[in-house]
């Protein structure tokens, strides 16, 4: 009850009480006292507890202890990413209307008269529009009667570009304005200086002129030869020096502070540095520390003042401080309460959208019910932390006494091996602090928590070093490059290895091009004029700069950069820099990058799938003359190249494409394939276990074929390929076949239409058998649940228990678990229900190890067991194997000719490091179209496949003068 009395509730009908006993859903707004927490009870307030902040553990300590539930105000977050419950905006609006007015009684004392001493305070407005219309009031008379030249350019300097940020330049906006980019701020004084001397100065100024700074013109890199960097400025601020006195200040008449600030960052003005402006004739006048941020980013900024009376004065040269606006210095306003100014209209706009969520909340007695947004913002629920918070109890322990402290000076992870890991982003908003700890304890790694420090709003990013540990080297690398792959997702269907083994590839090609030695493949490739192309310059980013680093490493011609793609300036600086933007990153960024082309007028390429939003950017590509070549892969990619390849061919003989099959898969090579399963990750299983859930639907001999997800493994079908007999493999459907027919021309005249995964044989008959055993299962297992962890024999047991209680616990053969599986009958034939025991053995499930905390389900244990027994070994190879059948028929009595076109490539070994196929067989073509595009080879604009002649024909001579065999043959 921020603003309404007793009485208003009463008349809508609400009880008033002092005893919430009887209430279940208990609504706040900041943090309660403890001995206010009843047990059983929900709390939705701003409790400040997700990010394990020490002063903030004693309430979730109490919550849990209680049973009761909390929801956080603070961890409500729209589809955009943005808090739905805040305040922000009423405190800038607030405290921009409060500095406008004690700016004109400021004025006033050193002699101007200004229209902004007719503003009240914003309390004294019976409404936030009253108080609007005051400030218009205003602003129409400076737009009439103009402002006094000797205070002008009246220059206000906007810090930070959130909430708080936008609801001043919203007040801002109300006065006749301009805005001034930071750059051409020294030109706005010296114009102004030059009027001065010629004596062509006018009396008035009718406007006046707002700039809006964000750490980019407030720090740069100590390194000359470096750009701004966001990402590397949150994870590294001691490589940046300020420079906002320098820059900024000199120009600023006032300085409205918006941003959040932490102390490992430079501040924005220290009281030396404001000495100094002040000695120097700067013409600033105040500064409304809006963030109110008490020996902040403002050094001065020492005290907080009232509503009533918002204003101190500062004189830097005495370092002295007053409570009145006569004498030399500035003024300044720290408000800590400013949204209550607009009581009415902030407790309107709070409530307005809280009361969307509080039928469901007291409603709801399972979390399962709730709408995402909500689950998500629920910290303990009945008790116990969802699974989303987990990570609370795990940072506690890791010693958090002083977060300050120095990797050097906290305490050492017992273990052989340790490396710090920095690690900056939205590791609490987008919960990746959560995958990051799962990642270092799945792998049997430690951790200790050496420093945090935590955005205050979902616009933040946050940091943390951890001191993580491994008895095992191998260990220690395994987990560094699994959260340098968590910091760098991968589209990668078959094969998540990271997008750094796939550009390597890309990056040594497309640097050979020109060079001094050139490889053996530009030898033998049939377009003249390559070899007298000019040299090739790569340019490699990276959100983290040593990923960069070490995919350049040794190769001539390319440069490692650090680049955030959100970070607009950084992205559009490096775009513009060349010829051709390759992006190897999933496909939710690529619209981002995308734009970016299309407005700087470069090529892209992508390995991704034409997907919505990429489409929506074909007219645009095409008016602004650029080309965007997307599925420039494996499959996609290589598939349409040779799969086009075939069908126009016939086309151009007269024939029909009757049936068109296609297999594609990333498997183990032979001596690799040393397990059960026959099969091995690179990543996590996770995707690759979904994915075969996953419907499919094809085309048979005219009718067409659904499986549903939960059959697809058991469709597996035994597969010769005659030109490889040694291989026994099989083939799942892959998902829609059907939108091939369209794609590749042939809707109307094939009447088999079939895309597969391939698979060594017996992959697919016992992925279903323990599917059906239960191990995919994602429902929570209870004993998960308790503080004392089970084992994976357990875990199997418990398993095995449901569907026969007489298995003998004294030990676990492969026989038990056989004649179980198949007593059940959860397997047809005997062998697989042998191949299925022994890949339960093979994983680890008999043996007595504890299961880690971050396992909850079936499905989090088993992706752990064969994340950790199914991967590739430092010299094992990977291999890709690609074949497409095409029978065509041709009239007036013609033979029907059966094509095949087979693609088989193994990892490559060099100079002791591997690269894998599927890195080659992704990288080479995206580097192909690249280079077509270098050489202006591809001249259709807009969004394209490599389906047409143009594009296949150069590319896959290219494919194979490189080494990558395409056979074709017909029968």
């Amino acid at each position: 009850m921020r603003i309404h009395h007793d009485a208003l509730y009463e008349d809508v009908g609400c009880d008033i009480s002092e005893d919430l006993s009887e209430c279940g859903l208990i609504l706040g707004i900041k943090q309660p006292k403890l001995d206010m927490i009843l047990p059983d009870r929900a709390y939705a307030f701003f409790s400040h507890t997700h990010k394990a902040q020490k002063e903030n553990m004693p309430l979730l300590d109490k919550i849990l202890s209680e049973r009761a539930s909390l929801f956080d105000y603070e961890l409500i977050v729209g589809d955009h990413g943005r808090r739905l419950l805040a305040f922000g905006k009423f405190a800038g609006r607030a405290g921009m209307i409060d500095f406008l007015r004690g700016l004109g009684q400021r004025y006033l004392n050193l002699g101007y008269s200004t229209p902004f001493l007719s503003l009240g305070a914003s309390y004294m407005y019976t409404s936030l529009a009253a108080a609007k219309a005051a400030v218009i009031s205003v602003g129409e008379e400076i737009a009439t009667a103009g402002l006094p030249s000797g205070i002008c350019p009246l220059v206000f300097v906007f810090t930070g570009s959130g909430n708080v940020s936008q609801g001043a330049q919203e007040i801002f906006k109300l006065l006749p304005y301009i805005y001034v980019d930071p750059s051409r701020l020294p030109g706005l004084f010296e114009k102004a200086r030059n009027t001065t001397e010629f004596g062509r100065t006018t009396k008035r100024i009718f406007q006046v002129c707002g700039c809006v700074v964000t750490s980019q013109e407030m720090v740069e890199h100590k390194d000359p030869s470096k750009f701004f960097d966001k990402v590397d400025y949150y994870a590294h601020p001691e490589n940046y020096r300020p420079i906002f006195h320098e820059k900024i200040a000199p120009f600023a008449s006032v300085i409205v502070n918006c941003m959040y600030w932490e102390k490992r960052y430079p501040r924005l003005l220290t009281i030396k540095q404001l000495q100094n402006l002040m000695r120097n004739g700067c013409p600033l006048m105040g500064i409304a520390d809006i963030t109110c941020d008490i020996g902040g980013s403002i050094e001065l900024v020492n005290q907080t003042t009232l509503i009533d009376s918002p204003f101190f004065r500062y004189d830097p040269l005495n370092e002295s401080y007053h409570h009145d606006m006569e004498g030399s210095g500035l003024i300044c306003s720290a408000v800590d309460i400013l949204p209550t100014e607009f009581a009415r209209e902030a407790s309107q706009h709070f409530g307005d959208i809280l009361s969307q969520f509080i039928r469901i909340l007291a409603s709801s007695k399972h979390i399962e019910e709730l709408p995402s947004h909500l689950r998500r913002a629920c910290i303990v629920h009945g008790g116990t932390l969802t699974s989303l918070y987990e990570y609370i109890p795990r940072m506690r322990k890791s010693d958090l006494e002083d977060v300050s402290k120095t990797s050097e000076t906290a305490h050492p992870v017992k273990m052989k091996y340790t490396t710090l890991i920095s690690l900056s982003g939205h590791l609490f908003d987008q919960f990746l602090i959560n995958e990051a700890l799962d990642i270092i304890e799945a792998a049997g790694g430690s951790f200790h928590l050496a420093k945090c420090q935590v955005g205050q709003n979902t616009n933040d990013m946050s940091y943390s070093e951890l001191k993580v540990g491994a008895d095992d080297k191998l260990v220690l690398d395994r987990i560094i490059d699994s959260l340098t792959s968590l910091a760098n997702p991968n589209e990668n269907q078959e094969f998540k290895g990271g997008a750094g083994r796939v550009c390597r590839p890309a990056a040594e090609f497309l640097t050979s091009i020109g060079g001094d030695s050139p490889q053996e493949w530009l030898k033998s490739y049939r377009i003249g004029d390559l070899e007298e192309q000019t040299c090739v310059k790569v340019i490699v980013a990276s959100l983290f700069l040593k990923d960069a680093e070490e995919i350049v490493e040794g190769i001539p011609n390319a440069t490692a950069v650090q680049l955030d793609v959100m970070n607009q300036g950084s992205l559009y600086n490096y775009i513009s820099q060349v010829d051709v933007v390759i992006s190897l990153l999933p496909p939710s960024f690529h619209s981002t990058i995308g734009g970016a082309c299309i407005q700087l007028k470069k090529h892209l390429v992508t390995a991704s799938y034409v997907d919505d939003s990429t489409t929506k950017l074909d007219e645009l590509a095409k008016s602004s003359g650029v080309t965007i070549l997307c599925e420039m892969g494996l499959d996609p990619g290589i598939d349409h190249m040779m799969a086009m390849k075939m069908i126009n061919h016939a086309h151009i003989r007269g024939g029909r494409i009757k049936s068109f099959i296609s297999y594609c898969g990333g498997i183990p090579s032979p001596e690799a394939a040393n397990n059960p399963l026959a099969y091995k990750f690179s990543w996590s299983p996770a995707g690759a276990i979904r994915a075969g859930r996953n419907p499919a639907t094809y085309r048979y001999q005219g009718g067409v074929v659904h499986v549903d997800g939960e059959n697809l493994y058991d469709s597996a079908k035994r597969l010769r390929l005659a030109d490889f007999p040694a291989f026994a493999l099989e083939c799942l459907p892959n998902r829609d076949s059907l939108i091939y027919g369209d794609l590749y021309g042939i809707k109307n005249e094939a009447s088999t239409i079939f895309r597969g995964t391939l698979r060594y044989e017996g992959f697919g008959s016992i992925m279903g058998s323990l599917a059906r055993i239960g191990f995919f299962s994602t429902e929570v297992i209870p004993m998960l649940e308790n503080q004392k962890r089970p084992t994976y024999r357990t875990f199997l047991l418990s398993l095995l228990r449901i569907r026969n209680g007489n298995l003998d616990e004294s030990a676990i053969w492969e026989k038990d678990i056989m004649e179980s599986i198949v007593s059940l009958g959860l397997c047809k034939e005997t062998e697989t229900a042998i191949k299925t025991a022994k890949t339960i053995l093979f994983l680890g499930f008999h043996e007595e190890s504890e299961i880690p905390n971050s396992c909850r389900s079936a499905f989090d244990i088993t992706c752990l067991r064969m994340e950790e027994r199914l991967a590739y070994s430092g010299t094992e190879q990977d291999m890709v194997l690609m074949h497409h059948e095409v029978e065509v028929d041709f009239p007036n009595g013609r033979q029907t000719e059966n094509h095949r076109a087979t693609l088989l490539e193994c990892g490559r070994t060099k100079n002791g490091k591997t690269t894998t196929a599927m890195a080659l067989t992704v990288g080479i073509p995206a580097a192909s179209g690249a280079l077509l595009l270098l050489q202006n080879k591809i001249q259709t604009k807009g969004i394209l496949r490599p389906i047409d002649p143009e594009i296949y024909v150069p590319v896959l001579d290219i494919l194979e003068a490189y080494g990558l065999k395409l056979l074709e043959k017909m029968d």
